[in-house]
């Protein structure tokens, strides 16, 4: 059998080729994938034409951004509907002074693009550098999270009380509320939920289903029309009932009942007589 003096040498040189060609091939790939990601990540609204917010339509420039067809938050409205029912007051005048990084509108008013840069590429398209506290603080002071029971941590957490649904079967605000108030945070007014979908509030005070369908509830006659519900300022989530049906999820005194419980006024919102 002859023996191949030059075989080591060979398979050395072959190993160090394909290592090479292996390296190559991932960093093509990893940069592929990384251009890929950045076509992904495109400015909001990433699928919308320019005439669905602006006068000029496709022709709109630095001149005429702000002519719009629509108030902003008719505008938002139209993909976040559940944001300005739940979320941070918008289109009113502020009695103070804003930082200059956070633009009120030509009329002076608050609008959704003082905290949001419609057209940004942020995480949840927010102006400046602050987060969570900071970012509420450039404009409330202390005093303002001092005055609620939690010191306004459940608020600070989201502008907006908005989330995904996970697994819990339960409407989605309810999830979000939890999120803070599910006992898991000491020093907040706890609750826990059941397997029933029943809410109890810590203390044992006036246990509540949440999540169920308010239509289906009211088929026996026993609720209002849910057409009436609005005029008696209780919220649903998604047609559900929810926290926000009985708490007001923003304002100055965050949590607070939307009507009193004299003479039962609060239940007989939703339960007729």
């Amino acid at each position: 059998m002859n023996f191949d003096s030059n075989w080591p040498e060979r398979c050395r040189r072959f190993a160090r080729s394909w290592i090479a060609a292996s390296i190559g091939t991932c960093f093509l790939c990893a940069a592929t994938l990384l251009h890929a990601a950045d076509d992904r990540v495109s400015a909001h609204p990433s699928m919308s034409d320019c005439g669905a917010c602006h006068l000029a339509g496709q022709d709109v420039d630095q001149a005429d951004a702000a002519k719009l067809s629509a108030s902003q938050e008719m505008l938002c409205a139209s993909c976040h509907e559940r944001t300005l029912e739940i979320g941070h007051p918008s289109g009113f005048t502020p009695a103070r002074q804003l930082p200059a990084e956070y633009p009120l509108d030509w009329k002076g008013n608050m609008t959704c693009s003082t905290c949001h840069a419609p057209h940004g590429r942020t995480s949840g398209l927010l102006r400046g550098t602050r987060r969570g506290r900071e970012f509420c603080q450039a404009c409330h002071d202390p005093a303002f999270f001092a005055r609620m029971k939690d010191a306004g941590t459940s608020i600070v957490a989201s502008g907006h009380l908005d989330i995904g649904t996970g697994t819990i079967d339960i409407d989605r605000h309810s999830l979000y509320c939890l999120g803070c108030h599910s006992g898991a945070f000491s020093g907040y007014a706890a609750v826990s939920v059941g397997r029933a979908g029943v809410l109890r509030h810590s203390g044992g005070i006036a246990p509540h289903p949440i999540g169920r369908s308010y239509g289906n509830a009211s088929r026996n006659g026993s609720f209002r029309p849910q057409n009436q519900l609005a005029q008696r300022n209780i919220k649903l989530s998604d047609g559900r009932i929810s926290c926000i049906s009985c708490h007001q999820a923003y304002g100055r005194e965050h949590g607070r009942l939307i009507a009193t419980t004299d003479r039962s006024a609060l239940c007989l919102s939703c339960h007729a007589r």
